[in-house]
């Protein structure tokens, strides 16, 4: 008899015990979703900032993890990227990013600023050459791109010449690009260039020079007027 009533208490023990612990699962499933967590200290790979609905904004990532791009809601091809953060915006776009990355031979950063659906327009860079020629690159710089050629356009474009495999018909692909006004043109760089000059660079719709106004190494002021050669102006 004594043995059952010890049962009987232990079993009751064990049925209040395990029902605590459900309650506290209880209260920690259902707990408010908006209350705050705080750590002083994290380690991660890659966090993704994400709306109510699930939709990507943003990602901060390691250089193995780094997310390969999207447009249109479409996520790119995978692709090595450096780390950093990239933005999306609610078209499902790429919209810009800040990567940085550095090797034995080369280092840099990148701050870029893309055109509704393609590319970057604009970008505040650092680029190193840490080889025997040692040279440093850092400014503002300013590119003008089509409305009709979109990411998703240029995509296809650059890998049926990949397949194609043809480095003739690529030039002739690019020039006939290059015509109808759809490929790239850098318009404008504030910064240092790699030979020492410090001013401004800009171009035309071209993308060739056609004014400088700066100082070079040797401290001399330059403000050059140029033709459509490169020719400077007198």
């Amino acid at each position: 008899m004594e043995k059952l009533i010890r049962e009987v208490r232990i079993l009751k023990i064990y049925a209040v015990s395990l029902t605590i612990v459900c309650i506290l699962f209880f209260i920690l499933a259902f707990k408010d979703k908006t209350s705050r967590q705080r750590f002083e200290e994290i380690d991660v790979e890659r966090i993704n900032i994400i709306e109510k609905d699930g939709t990507l904004k943003m990602t901060i990532s390691n250089k193995k993890r780094q997310h390969p791009g999207m447009f249109n809601n479409k996520d790119l091809k995978p692709r090595e990227r450096e780390a950093g953060l990239i933005f999306f915006n609610e078209l499902g776009d790429e919209c810009g990013g800040l990567v940085y990355g550095a090797d034995e031979k080369e280092s840099g950063m990148v701050y870029s600023f893309d055109q509704r659906h393609t590319d970057q327009i604009m970008q505040l860079q650092y680029l190193e050459d840490a080889g025997d020629k040692k040279s440093r690159t850092y400014g503002l710089k300013l590119w003008d791109r089509p409305d009709d050629f979109p990411m998703e356009e240029i995509m296809k474009f650059e890998d049926s010449l990949k397949r194609l495999n043809d480095p003739v018909a690529s030039k002739k692909a690019y020039a006939k690009l290059r015509q109808e006004g759809k490929l790239t043109s850098e318009r404008f760089f504030a910064g240092k260039t790699a030979a020492g000059d410090v001013g401004l660079f800009i171009r035309d719709t071209h993308g060739k020079v056609r004014l400088r106004v700066y100082i070079d190494k040797n401290n001399q002021t330059h403000i050059d007027k140029l033709d459509e050669n490169g020719n400077v102006i007198q």
